[in-house]
Order: C-alpha cells, then sequence, then structure tokens
C-alpha cells in the first residue's frame, strides 16, 4: 500500500486516485530565462522517480510540467540582451529540454506554455471577479485574500502573521498587503495581451491554475514542486483555484527538499552556484540521479564533489552487474546449474522502500544489497542456468533502470574502430610505464581517459577498458 506525506494535511496518507488506475500529476516546471540550477534538477528529477514508480505500480499517469514563458525575470534577461522576451524564452526552452533529456528524465504529458493558454488564465480571473473575489485598480487586478477562508492552509500560515511580515511588499494599489496580483497592467516596453481589464500580462500564480485545471481538470491527484514554492505559490494557487471552481484543488501536494553546496544555500552571490549542465560536464547523469535517490526527497541535502564522487562509484557498481549480466547471458546455456534465489522477497523490499513516501533512498539500500547478493552467487557458482541472469536482469531493469534511472541496459554505442585502436595505443603505453615503474604517468592516461568517459579495468589478465555514456 503505498503512503504519501501530504503538505496539506501534514500527514502519510493511503494514495487513492481520485479515478484509478489514472493519476493525474502537476509539477511546476522552469521559469525559462536561463538555464536550470542543480537545486532545481533535484525537483526535476524525483518528480520523475515518483511518476516512474506510479507506473511500476500500474498506474496509467497523466504528467504535466509547466513552462513559465512570460515573467518579470524573462523580461529583464531580454532587456540586459537586446532580445525579445520571446526569444529569451525560446532559447531557454530549447535548452531546458536537451538537459533533461541528458538527465534521463521521462518527457512529460504535457508540456503547457503560460503565453498559450492566455485566454484560460482570463477567464479565471473574470470568474474571481464575478464572484467578488478580485478587484481592478487601474487595469492591475488583484486577489482579495480576506474572500477566501483557506488561504494559510497548505503552508500553516496564519494571515495575522503574515500580515505583519516583512516578505509581503508594499503596495498602496492592494486592499490587503497579503492581496496579489492576477493580472498586471502593461508598461512601457514590456510584452502584453488584451484583456477586459486593458493591456497586461497575467500574475505568475494564476498561470499555473489555469494551466493544470485546463488539462487535468478542476480538481486532480498530486500537485509537485520545490519546497520554496508552498508560500505564497502554491498557497495562492489553491486560493484561486478553490474559489473559482469551488471545488477541491489537488488531493496530495508533494514538495521537494532544499539544496546545499557545501553546506551552505546556494547562490550566485556566494559562488557556489551550478547549472544542471555544469555538474554534467564532470559526472554523469546516473551518478546524479543516484546522488538524490540516496536521500528522501522531502529532506535537506547537502551537494558536493565528494558526494558526487562517491555516487560515481556507486553507479560503477550497479552497471558493471549489469554489464556482467549482459556477459553471462550471452555465453550461458540453458542447461546450466540451476540454484533457488528469492527474487520476490527482492522486490518486495523495493516496494515497501518506494511504498513508504516514495522512499528511494532506502529503495538504493536494497539495490546495493542486492548487488553484492548477486556478486557473491555469481562467484560461488559456475555455469549458472540462463533463468537466473534472465530474473536478475529482470529485476535490475524494472527497479534500478525503469524506476531511478541509474543504469542502463542499453547497448551503448561504440565508437569508431580508430578511437578503439587509440584507446588500446593508450593502454600499452600505460602498460609499459608501470613496467618501468613510472606510476605518475602511467596514473595520469588512467584518470584522463575516465575523464573523457573511457573506464580501464586491471586483471590479472590484463587491462580492458569500457565506455560509459557522459
Amino acid at each position: 500500500m503505498l503512503k504519501i506525506y501530504n503538505t496539506l494535511t501534514k500527514q502519510k496518507e493511503e494514495f487513492i486516485p481520485l479515478n484509478p488506475p489514472l493519476v493525474k500529476m502537476y509539477m511546476c516546471g522552469p521559469t525559462v530565462y536561463d538555464y536550470f540550477h542543480i537545486g532545481n534538477a533535484r525537483s526535476f528529477i524525483m518528480s520523475d522517480i515518483v511518476r516512474r514508480y506510479l507506473e511500476y505500480k500500474g498506474y496509467v499517469v497523466t504528467f504535466v510540467m509547466n513552462l513559465t514563458d512570460v515573467d518579470d525575470k524573462i523580461i529583464k534577461k531580454a532587456n540586459q540582451e537586446g532580445k525579445s522576451a520571446q526569444e529569451v524564452a525560446e532559447f531557454y526552452i530549447k535548452e531546458f529540454f536537451n538537459d533533461i533529456e541528458k538527465l534521463k528524465i521521462k518527457p512529460a504529458t504535457f508540456y503547457p506554455r503560460a503565453t498559450e493558454f492566455m485566454s484560460d488564465m482570463i477567464e479565471m480571473i473574470k470568474k474571481l471577479e464575478e464572484k467578488g473575489i478580485a478587484y481592478n485598480v487601474d487595469g492591475n487586478v488583484f486577489y482579495d485574500v480576506s474572500k477566501f477562508n483557506g488561504y494559510g492552509k497548505l503552508s500553516g500560515k496564519n494571515t495575522d502573521e503574515l500580515e505583519i511580515g516583512a516578505r509581503v511588499e508594499v503596495n498602496e494599489e492592494k486592499k490587503h498587503p497579503l492581496d496579489f496580483a492576477l493580472w498586471k497592467k502593461a508598461k512601457e516596453g514590456e510584452p502584453y495581451w488584451e484583456s477586459p481589464w486593458g493591456k497586461g500580462r497575467p500574475g505568475w500564480h494564476i498561470e499555473c491554475s489555469a494551466m493544470s485545471c485546463k488539462l487535468l481538470g478542476e480538481s486532480f491527484d498530486i500537485h509537485a514542486g520545490g519546497h520554496d514554492l508552498i508560500f505564497p505559490h502554491h498557497e495562492n494557487e489553491i486560493a484561486q483555484s478553490e474559489a473559482a471552481n469551488e471545488k477541491p484543488f489537488a488531493k496530495y501536494w508533494l514538495h521537494f527538499g532544499f539544496l546545499n553546496i557545501n553546506e551552505e544555500k546556494m547562490s550566485k552571490s556566494l559562488g557556489n552556484f551550478f547549472t544542471a549542465r555544469e555538474v554534467l560536464k564532470k559526472y554523469s547523469a546516473e551518478a546524479v540521479r543516484l546522488f538524490f535517490a540516496q536521500a528522501h526527497y522531502r529532506g535537506p541535502l547537502n551537494f558536493s564533489d565528494e558526494l558526487l564522487q562517491a555516487a560515481e562509484k556507486g553507479v560503477e557498481k550497479l552497471q558493471n552487474l549489469t554489464d556482467k549480466i549482459e556477459d553471462e547471458l550471452r555465453k550461458n546455456s540453458d542447461n546450466g546449474k540451476q540454484i533457488e534465489f528469492d527474487f520476490k522477497s527482492w522486490y518486495e523490499k523495493f516496494e515497501q522502500a518506494m511504498d513508504d513516501d516514495f522512499n528511494s533512498a532506502q529503495a538504493v539500500a536494497v539495490m546495493f544489497d542486492f548487488t553484492r547478493e548477486v556478486n557473491r552467487v555469481i562467484a560461488e557458482n559456475e555455469n549458472l542456468n540462463k533463468d537466473f541472469y534472465n530474473n536478475v536482469k529482470s529485476f535490475l531493469k524494472k527497479t534500478a533502470e525503469d524506476v531511478l534511472g541509474v543504469i542502463s541496459f542499453q547497448k551503448k554505442e561504440s565508437l569508431p574502430s580508430l578511437e578503439d585502436d587509440l584507446i588500446e595505443l593508450l593502454i600499452n603505453i600505460r602498460t609499459e610505464a608501470k613496467k618501468e615503474k613510472n606510476y605518475a604517468l602511467s596514473d595520469k592516461i588512467r584518470d584522463e581517459l575516465k575523464n573523457l568517459g573511457v573506464i580501464l579495468q586491471d586483471t590479472k589478465d590484463g587491462t580492458s577498458f569500457k565506455k560509459v555514456r557522459r
């Protein structure tokens, strides 16, 4: 039985979809004004693992991730670069797709762009205005928080305390300090759309409400995003959607924890700000995914080179078994030795971990325990029957590959034979260097090849190599 910690109720609940086996899930995507950073990558990867596990459980998932392509940050970037906001958005949308593909994130069912749903946003704002919940001040339309009784139920924040808080920006047009913008009057040189309130553009919060309700319905199963979005973004989404539609909005709310860099909060001013693509230049996508999966999605996580290097070694252990299984399947026969191996219990351990609020950290521990046990069995038994290896492959494929995305059974693209010959040449030079006790050169060749995605494996029979995807 799958249980999910619901931010809305502050407790773990049994997962019961509104219309099983269908599951409708919305994930807050990027504002496309820059390359996304490694903290964003954590949310994107963990939501991908959640979605993959739901599919493992047999659910049919409609997964929506929005692209915010009109926003103050995009306009600012456009002004800095002398481009249109649309040009900036289009460039970074393309780069976003490049980066998530490299991170092995499954494509969403829909990637709605805010600019494509303008009429839906305007209709929702009109509905709120007709209900007396929204008000227009000279082309700026605000949501009247005092008209929604449930405001604060997601974040647990008290509205009286919030009004005193410094986080709320002062705006003399607002009736109350907590009121937020639904529609912003166009400023000189900014992109705009025609509306009943004049030329302008939507507020950030109404974008997600309109897109999610349009694509998933007025009530849907899961809404996910980073922990920093709980307030005010997700709180405001609930206020807008439930006031407009008079129905519960999302049933379960999932939030992904913060990422710190070397025990400090990531920020450009501290010089510890990394984009996902910068990290992928040093580490494989599988290592990044394993690094995130080794921690529970809700908790804070510290990011460091040492931890990524450890994750890379962990991937290597898993991938070594994966490659070994493929090799054994090619050479072993159906007439090999039959042994008893309780695969069912390993599936149960994996599912028990993931059923407990997607505890990927425990699921990863199961993966490594399974790997050690299989390696022990192979070492102690010669000429095992193919059934054993097929069952090992099936387990690893369904769990480590299809759910966690940390290994691959796909045949690696081989480098041209000339490159293979050059690698063999370097291996021969390294072997001679070792004979001459020139260990500095030997280590340099090994390390430089590793940086290029070529892993050397020294055995008593000599040195072999394998190529890993970077």
